[in-house]
């Protein structure tokens, strides 16, 4: 079983810290030796087909001069190699990040796809600063004024969200993204500002603050995350959780060894020790652990107690029995005091593979329990972002008569293509002798009919959502980087 080990002498020095699987390859680090410098990669750059499909193909773009945006690109050139070990492509041959060869002719729509993606990038002050992608979009706006001829940058902090909920994701994927590009450029300059330590500092002070909470795990409100309208997930729901993880791994790993970082990092080591083990084992559900939830005592103290939340048996919802498999298991959506809320969260379950929160047997049980339940979870569009749907009087109450989140639409068991990169990733780790190639091409063949819609409806997310948005950059990015893994 993978397990996360860390030892802390007297002086809160970290002396070992070991688990044998990684987020995105971030490799067995014993933090002790962190360098105060990341080495940075020697790259002989060659001409990948992103490059080639921007700038050779007759896409009918207007030709501008190299900005931030071609070195964001450039990012991507060798991302096959890096993260499939096993392939033939290294960083020094021509083999394009998709697995193909130099004579291969690719798919018109891949080249249509970094056309949507180079189109989407925002710019202020003619640098490319982000995309279009929804989720940014709400944390900074860009104001132009004519008058005076300037560009502003306006922050918002939810003040300006809808239901007015700040969103607690995103702290963490920017630093996780910071991570990401640090590792795949070998560029540490970057995260070694003091604006980014700054950042980090800032979001991880907040985070790792004390509190009325006994629990490791974030307390946070409806609509935090991805689901950000009202679905009953306030609480200590999965997403956050293993993005919190997730980004704590990745914040070692890019904090400065200098007085305010080690004492960063010694109470992030506290943090994820308890965080890991909270979450393995009161939201892991398996049939197990389904059979000792129905026998359930309650009423107990003590800590020797065993339903430590006072769950009621009576509470377990019937959909559940039929669901569970023989063989497999999932992170519930939600622990807390008399709760327990088992729906299936799709994003909270890959993000816990990607970042080794799951354990190596947890891993390959959500993958079994995704294949029992196919039908159910990815149907003819990857992916359902929840199961089940709630509905009639439940959604009533849960929604507030939400009608963008009815039932299987929008977050309410609607199916996500952006999840796609998450889905397809946790397939290339958790590869083994039970995985066949012929699962990994089923879930490209979808993706390849509608790839730029937002979400789509229905129990098995054949129709395009009542209220879709089209030309999506996350859903489009969610299909390449699902490509680069096939």
């Amino acid at each position: 079983m993978s397990t996360l080990t860390v030892d802390v002498s007297q002086n809160g020095c970290i002396k070992n810290v070991d688990s044998s699987s990684s987020v995105h390859e971030l490799d067995e680090y014993d933090f002790s030796r962190l360098p105060h410098r990341p080495r940075n990669l020697n790259l002989e750059r060659q001409r990948s087909f992103d490059e080639r499909s921007l700038t050779d193909l007759p896409l009918g773009l207007s030709p501008h001069p190299p900005s931030r945006a071609d070195n964001f690109f450039r990012a991507f050139d060798h991302l096959d190699s890096a993260f499939s070990p096993g392939r033939r492509s290294g960083y020094n041959t021509p083999t394009s990040q998709f697995g193909y060869g130099q004579n291969y002719e690719p798919h018109p729509m891949i080249a249509e796809a970094w056309d949507n993606i180079r189109r989407s990038l925002v710019y202020f002050r003619e640098s490319a600063c982000w995309d279009n992608c929804r989720v940014l979009c709400q944390l900074v706006s860009k104001y132009y004024d004519p008058i005076r001829n300037t560009e502003t940058l306006i922050a918002d902090f939810g003040e300006s969200a809808i239901g007015r909920v700040a969103p607690v994701d995103s702290g963490f994927w920017w630093i996780i993204l910071l991570r990401a590009y640090t590792k795949s450029t070998g560029d540490s300059s970057l995260a070694e500002m003091p604006e980014c330590q700054k950042g980090m500092r800032l979001i991880l002070s907040l985070c790792l603050s004390e509190g009325f909470d006994t629990f490791p795990t974030l307390l946070c409100a409806d609509g935090c995350c991805m689901i950000d309208r009202r679905m009953g997930v306030y609480g200590y729901p999965i997403e956050i959780q293993a993005l919190f993880f997730m980004a704590l791994r990745c914040a070692m790993l890019l904090l400065k060894q200098d007085a305010p970082g080690k004492e960063l990092i010694e109470r992030i080591v506290k943090r994820l020790h308890a965080l890991s083990y909270h979450l393995r084992s009161y939201f892991w559900l398996d049939l197990k652990q389904l059979n000792d939830i129905y026998r359930y005592k309650t009423e107990e103290y003590s800590h020797t107690a065993v339903n430590k939340f006072n769950v009621i048996p009576d509470s377990l919802p019937e959909w559940v029995f039929d669901f569970m498999p023989l063989h497999g298991g999932y992170f519930i959506g939600n622990v807390g005091p008399s709760n327990m809320d088992f729906r299936w969260f799709c994003l909270g379950n890959c993000i816990a593979i990607l970042s080794s929160l799951a354990t190596h047997e947890q891993s390959m049980a959500i993958m079994d329990l995704i294949e029992s339940r196919w039908e159910e979870l990815v149907g003819d569009m990857p992916l359902k972002v929840c199961y089940p749907a709630i509905e009639n009087h439940e959604w009533r109450i849960v929604t507030g008569c939400d009608p963008k989140n009815t039932r299987w639409s929008y977050h309410n068991g609607g199916s996500w293509p952006v999840i796609f990169y998450g889905s397809s990733r946790r397939m290339h780790k958790t590869d083994g002798p039970r995985r066949s190639q012929d699962v990994r091409s089923n879930f490209l063949k979808p993706g390849c009919r509608k790839m730029v819609g937002e979400y789509y409806d229905g129990k098995l997310g054949g129709i395009s959502g009542s209220k879709l948005g089209k030309n999506q950059t996350w859903s489009v990015a969610g299909y390449l980087v699902a490509k680069m893994f096939a």
